[in-house]
């Protein structure tokens, strides 16, 4: 069973990582048709002044990319393991109650049967 969860997990990384591929690759694309259109609007650039602004917006724009999703990692990040001990206290609270309510029970139980003798 722990080689079945193995490659399950090795299944949903890979998994993951041809996602972040894709949606790398379609930022690229979207960094560069954004540079494209903001050179439309500069008609007086030459070919090789055209082509040196977009590759520099892109540049830009994929810098500025990578920095959100480092901040949108990391913050994910935060996020799990303030709800994992969240998750945590409320499994224990539960499990307390639980508890707490089948012993109650099983007192009940107890003291009705022996009564009744």
């Amino acid at each position: 069973m722990s080689a079945t969860r193995t490659t399950t997990k090795t299944t949903a990384e890979a998994i993951n990582e041809i996602e972040g591929y894709l949606l790398w690759e379609s930022e690229k694309s979207r960094a560069r048709e954004r540079a494209r259109a903001f050179t439309a609007a500069l008609p007086w650039l030459t070919e090789a002044q055209r082509e040196a602004v977009e590759h520099r917006y892109a540049q830009d724009h994929l810098a500025a990319s990578r920095d959100h999703l480092r901040r949108i990692a990391h913050r994910s990040g935060e996020l799990r393991t303030e709800y994992e001990a969240v998750h945590r206290t409320l499994k224990r609270r539960m499990t307390a109650w639980c508890t707490t309510c089948t012993a109650l029970t099983t007192v009940t139980v107890l003291l009705t049967l022996l009564s009744h003798r």
